[in-house]
């Protein structure tokens, strides 16, 4: 249940999503152009919550994001948190908005 698969259009939209059968019970929306990928929103089924599935998501999104040399933009609130809460461990993916 908690294998994490990426779909990616021409465009560069895509979701990470966590698939349960013929469901899908978790999705992470991004986009990815000019070597930067944006997490847009994180979203848990009901019946799915509380399993860490959110953790898992931004997990793959991370390590996609590393293995392919892409900076992270953080629109989504869920890992936006993630970051602020832990930014020494995402210094080398996070790019910050400039204020």
């Amino acid at each position: 249940m908690e294998d994490v698969k990426l779909r990616m259009n021409e465009n560069g939209r895509g979701v990470f999503y966590i698939p349960d059968g013929n469901e899908q019970i978790a999705e992470m929306d991004i986009g990815i152009s000019d070597g930067k990928l944006t997490a847009y929103h994180t979203e848990v089924m009901a019946k799915a919550e509380g399993k860490g599935l959110a953790r898992i998501l931004f997990t793959s999104m991370i390590s996609y994001a590393r293995k392919n040399g892409l900076k992270v933009i953080a629109l989504c609130p869920f890992v936006l948190a993630q970051f602020r809460r832990h930014p020494q461990d995402y210094k080398d993916v996070w790019l910050k908005p400039v204020l």
